[in-house]
């Protein structure tokens, strides 16, 4: 069943725990990304989606931050999550940020 169906509301996105609009601001992420063999996928924000991959590497993810809670423990994330969560569900800033060295 997809997400945001009649049967199955939205849930909030799990990083800034606001309500999540499905539409163009919306993404799936995986928590262990596919090329560190993870599967799962969960619906967020598409500037906390972008914002976490901004952040840290495919490893870092599959090693270190696997969880939510361990995302937003980590303190760019943790202030990241202070400023978005002012934000309307449907904020999405569009600039585009170079990625982070690898």
């Amino acid at each position: 069943m997809p997400f945001g169906s009649v049967e199955e509301p939205v849930p909030p996105c799990p990083l800034c725990g606001r309500e999540i609009v499905p539409g163009p601001s919306a993404d799936e992420h995986h928590l262990v990304p596919k090329s560190e063999g993870g599967r799962d996928k969960t619906l967020v924000h598409r500037i906390c989606h972008r914002k976490i991959h901004a952040t840290f590497s495919e490893k870092e993810l599959a090693r270190d931050y696997a969880n939510w809670e361990a995302l937003r423990e980590h303190p760019e994330i943790a202030s990241f999550v202070r400023w978005v969560r002012k934000k309307p569900p449907e904020f999405y800033d569009g600039s585009v940020r170079p990625r982070r060295r690898r």
